[in-house]
């Protein structure tokens, strides 16, 4: 891989400098230009045609999204990746539907945004640890089976069908002592006091039992 060229979008000149120093100190990245605003996003990105695009959410005018959504509109390829010192899965997924490739909090080790660049430019998505580990806590919270290992989920859409713990153990060919440690597993991963109110609590979360 050649050099990667990238442009650097903050309305903060203290933080691009930063951004600056420490792409700097990376071998293989350089800086070809920078931005505070939309606008001007747009501007040197038609000029310099860089790699990776930098980009802060905050920023004077429609923000990080309209300037997301801009860029994209010119090249439908360019790879952009938000720094912003919002953590919220919310605001990672808002930009990864806006089309960038990436995201990484400003919080994060500086070592993380260097590992995006690299993931980025391989072609695949980027979050930085504790983007990820928002986004993990999201999915447990709007679904509470996601933390089921495949045999617990199948035993509970079995429960679900109506089936007692002797038929799931035969059908499953496990032991009856196998298949009640299971669902102890699963009431205690979903808060449900019996299995009534583990059912009810797997509807809720929408897992509908295979007919």
């Amino acid at each position: 891989m050649g050099l990667i060229r990238i442009l650097l979008v903050d309305d903060h000149p203290i933080v691009r400098e930063g951004y600056r120093r420490l792409l700097g100190r990376q071998s293989g990245l350089s800086v070809v230009a920078e931005a505070g605003d939309g606008d001007a996003a747009l501007a040197a990105f038609v000029e310099h045609r860089p790699d990776i695009v930098l980009m802060d959410l905050s920023m004077p005018g429609g923000g990080g999204f309209s300037a997301v959504e801009t860029i994209l509109a010119d090249d439908p390829q360019a790879r952009i990746i938000i720094v912003s010192m919002h953590q919220g899965a919310v605001f990672a997924q808002k930009a990864m539907a806006a089309g960038a490739r990436g995201f990484v909090s400003k919080s994060s080790p500086p070592d993380e945004l260097v590992r995006a660049i690299a993931t980025v430019m391989g072609g695949r998505r980027a979050l930085s640890t504790d983007v990820a580990q928002e986004f993990a806590r999201t999915v447990v919270e709007d679904d509470p089976t996601a933390g089921l290992t495949p045999r617990e989920r199948d035993i509970l859409l079995m429960l679900m069908r109506g089936m007692n713990g002797r038929a799931i153990a035969r059908d499953l060919n496990l032991s009856s002592k196998t298949v009640q440690n299971n669902l102890s597993q699963i009431r205690a991963k979903l808060g449900a006091s019996g299995d009534a109110d583990l059912v009810l609590k797997a509807q809720r979360a929408g897992l509908v039992p295979a007919l």
